[in-house]
Formats: structure tokens, C-alpha cells, sequence
């Protein structure tokens, strides 16, 4: 009876393992990756890296670049970090696992970009795995990517939300239509009654497809959002502008900063959990403003963000409102 059970615990340990190299060693190229894609797009980048250990178990690898000639703020991040106690921002959803021990994995990016015409991009994929002495380990996954545009086009929110799609697709029926719907519900500020950008996808606890399955969906999402955003970040990046724009930049940064700090899970699971807090708080703009009882002209550019885009809307089945000129970006 010892020996059979010694036996299954061995098993499992090295399905484990074989379970945390392979999302590793995609989360790893994935950074590389990203970072290769940035430095064609900021020919004058240089992203600083800096290696960590957590003192509670694991570390990562941040990429941060600041004051570049296209991106005035961006950070590429991997974490792999291990606990002997889930925090309670990953047991909200998931009571029974609270007091287990866990590893997570993840790669996390944010791009604040100088332009104010070129969007603020997020895109994070993670993975996760609650184990315990005699429990069968938990795994899941997470992740997804949104757009936070200032002076947006209605054409590259169409386009956006088409490369969400065909990551989708391929991976079952349905599933854009759910995780379009979860980005939506996830980033809105509700104090401020509208939605952080046009979003994207959000996923989360996901493992319904079995492992391979779901680790291959996680994939795509990643791989979509580095095909899109660069393309986005070069076709916007040489759009003049102004000081008034990048006044109503700064002012819509304090919407971003909002989100993160008040109800951010990967914010508050991050600090929970012990992770290092200069990588955690990379995701903030380096400069952000705070105007009292501010409105836009009615009419203006700043007006069709709020009278357009700051809500869920179909965004591959609705027409452009015929008030709404791409024109006029």
C-alpha cells in the first residue's frame, strides 16, 4: 500500500514537471519574442532587464524600457513563483484550494506608447497549479489581451477584435463570444461607469479542455497579440499631435492607473502572494493627470471616445455609427 502509493505521488510529481517546463518554455520564447518586436518598432529601446528571486520560492525576468523614442513606458515581464499558501485574490473563485501550496507562471506586458493617437496595449497569459500532500494538483489557465485607445479608430478596434476571433476559433466554438464578453465585464470601472478601452479577451480558471488543449488556446491568444499590436503601434506612431492631445493622454492615464490599483486580480494577487512590487507596479503610466469635473467639448474627438467606444459594443457585427468619421482620426 506505501509502495503503490509512493509510486502514484512520483507520477503525478513528474506529470507535474512536465506540465511547468512546457508552459515555461513558452512563456520564456514569448518574452524574447515580444521583446524582439518591440525593439523593431523603437529602433531607439533599450529595455532594461532585471532577474529576481522571491524570497518565498522562484522569481522572473523583467523587461522594462522607459523613455524610448515610440514607447514612453512599456514592460515585458515572466514570473515563475511557487507558495506554500495560495493568496486570497486566486481562492475568491476557488474556496476549496485556500491554505494549498501553488505555482504560478505568467508573462505580463503593458505599452504605454508617447503618441497619444497610438493605443495603450495589456496582454497577460498565466498558468497555475495548487497542489497539496494526497490532493490531486489543480492546474489552470488565464489570461487575454485588451486596447486602451485615446483618440481611437474605428477600424482598429474592428481589426483587433478580428485577430481576438481567430485566436478563438480554431479552439472551439463559442469562445470568443464568451471571453469578448468576460473582457468586457472585467475592465470597467465601475465608479466611473465606463469600460478601460475596447477590450479584447479575458479568460480565467480555464482548463476545460483538458491541458494540452487549453495550454494550446493559450498559446494563440499570446502569438495573436504579438502580431497585432506591433503592426497597430507602426501604422499610428507618426500621427501628429498636439499638447491638447497629449493633455487628454495624461487625463485618460488616470483611468488606466485607476483600473490597476483599485481592481486589478493580477495587481492584488502579485502583492498578496509576496511577488517584487517594482514589477508588479510596472504597469502604471510614468505620467498620468488628474483634472476636476473635466468634460470634452461636445463634438470633439474627445467626445466620440466617451459617446462611442467606452462601452461593449458587437464590434464585428455593428456598423460604424454614421456620426463617427475615420476621417477625423
Amino acid at each position: 500500500m506505501w509502495r503503490g502509493g509512493f509510486f502514484a505521488l512520483r507520477v503525478v510529481n513528474e506529470a507535474e514537471e512536465s506540465r511547468c517546463a512546457a508552459v515555461r518554455g513558452y512563456l520564456t520564447d514569448l518574452q524574447e519574442g515580444l521583446l524582439a518586436r518591440l525593439r523593431e518598432v523603437d529602433t531607439k529601446a533599450a529595455f532594461r532587464r532585471d532577474a529576481w528571486d522571491r524570497p518565498g520560492g522562484g522569481g522572473g525576468v523583467s523587461a522594462v524600457l522607459a523613455d524610448g523614442g515610440v514607447v514612453e513606458k512599456g514592460g515585458v515581464n515572466f514570473s515563475d513563483v511557487r507558495g506554500t499558501q495560495l493568496p486570497p485574490a486566486a481562492t475568491n473563485r476557488r474556496p476549496q484550494l485556500a491554505g494549498r501550496p501553488f505555482r504560478a507562471m505568467g508573462v505580463s506586458v503593458v505599452i504605454h506608447p508617447c503618441n497619444p493617437y497610438v493605443p495603450t496595449a495589456h496582454m497577460n497569459v498565466r498558468y497555475f497549479e495548487a497542489g497539496g500532500e494526497g490532493a490531486e494538483p489543480v492546474f489552470w489557465f488565464g489570461g487575454g489581451f485588451d486596447l486602451t485607445p485615446y483618440y481611437p479608430s474605428w477600424g482598429d478596434a474592428v481589426a483587433w477584435h478580428r485577430e481576438a476571433k481567430a485566436a478563438c476559433d480554431p479552439h472551439g466554438g463559442g469562445l470568443y463570444d464568451r471571453f469578448k464578453a468576460e473582457c468586457d465585464r472585467y475592465f470597467f470601472l465601475p465608479h466611473r461607469c465606463e469600460t478601460r478601452g475596447v477590450g479584447g479577451l479575458f479568460f480565467d480558471d480555464f482548463n476545460e479542455l483538458g491541458f494540452d488543449a487549453s495550454f494550446a488556446f493559450t498559446r494563440s491568444v499570446g502569438d495573436a497579440f504579438a502580431r497585432i499590436y506591433p503592426g497597430l503601434v507602426k501604422r499610428r506612431t507618426d500621427d501628429p499631435f498636439t499638447a491638447h492631445h497629449r493633455r487628454f493622454q495624461l487625463y485618460r492615464r488616470g483611468r488606466y492607473a485607476e483600473f490597476n490599483l483599485l481592481h486589478d486580480r493580477g495587481t492584488l494577487f502579485g502583492l498578496q502572494s509576496g511577488g517584487r512590487t517594482e514589477s508588479i507596479l510596472m504597469s502604471l503610466p510614468p505620467l498620468a493627470r488628474w483634472d476636476y469635473d473635466w468634460s470634452p467639448e461636445p463634438g470633439s474627438h474627445e467626445a466620440a471616445l466617451y459617446e462611442h467606444f467606452l462601452r461593449p459594443r458587437d464590434w464585428l457585427g455593428e456598423e460604424r455609427p454614421a456620426d463617427l468619421t475615420e476621417a477625423a482620426w
